[in-house]
């Protein structure tokens, strides 16, 4: 895997997590170059919702060799091993908040990191998007959507998730980036950035209409900029 670059899928929303449409799972795994890669799904920022982890297996077990990381309830000793023999990492949607400290525990953090370094696809959705940056806005700490500091910061900059599909998320990640929350990238459902190292390489999309975005304050206003897309294939 060392002579792949690192690389990082952030979906805003999508995926097996809330739809029934593949294409942006398909163009995860057509990254690795395998025609049946192993991908570890990493469910800590639901908990280890045992839901979550079936709806997995039912949308990877075909295509994939598909294997799953719990945390809470561990039971492998070498999280490196597991990780490092992965062509991806898959992780979901919940709390980033609550997933950080779980990882960091655990020191998963470091490991994903290596991971990263090594050429495994690093991907996720929501709360699994976010944690690959050192900022975010995240409703981990109750109704609201608050700023998240504390992020892996693989990536420079903040992610916004589901800027499309939840009222509050695209005035909100504005005004968090007036009041000095570094700027960054926000995606709505069915769209998702695609990084090699720190730069984006391409913003894909399994709908028509879903965007993404690069917002950031400039000369003392905030600019959102629509990115150009990529529509990926039939499903």
């Amino acid at each position: 895997m060392t002579d792949r670059p690192p690389r990082i899928v952030a979906l805003g929303g999508g995926g097996f997590s809330d739809s029934s449409d593949p294409r942006l799972d398909e163009y995860v795994l057509g990254l690795t170059g395998r025609d049946r890669p192993r991908i570890c799904f990493v469910p800590t920022a639901s908990g280890d919702s045992d839901p979550y982890v079936v709806r997995f297996f039912d949308a990877f077990a075909r295509r994939a060799e598909a294997t799953w990381l719990p945390l809470f309830q561990r039971r492998d000793p070498d999280l490196r091993r597991v990780i490092l023999d992965q062509d991806v990492v898959y992780v979901g949607g919940g709390s980033t908040a609550n997933l950080l400290a779980a990882w960091r525990a655990h020191g998963l953090d470091a490991v994903l990191r290596e991971a990263w370094q090594s050429g495994v696809v690093l991907a996720g959705i929501s709360a699994g998007a976010i944690c690959w940056f050192s900022h975010g806005v995240t409703d981990s700490f109750g109704a609201g959507l608050a700023p998240l500091e504390d992020g892996l910061g693989l990536l420079e900059g903040s992610f916004c998730p589901h800027y499309d599909a939840e009222a509050l998320r695209r005035p909100r990640y504005r005004q968090l980036v007036a009041d000095g929350l570094p700027g960054g990238w926000a995606c709505d459902d069915g769209a998702a950035l695609v990084f090699e190292g720190n730069e984006l390489r391409e913003a894909i999309t399994a709908r028509p209409d879903a965007g993404a975005y690069r917002v950031r304050l400039v000369a003392g206003s905030v600019e959102e900029v629509t990115l150009p897309t990529r529509p990926l294939g039939p499903a």
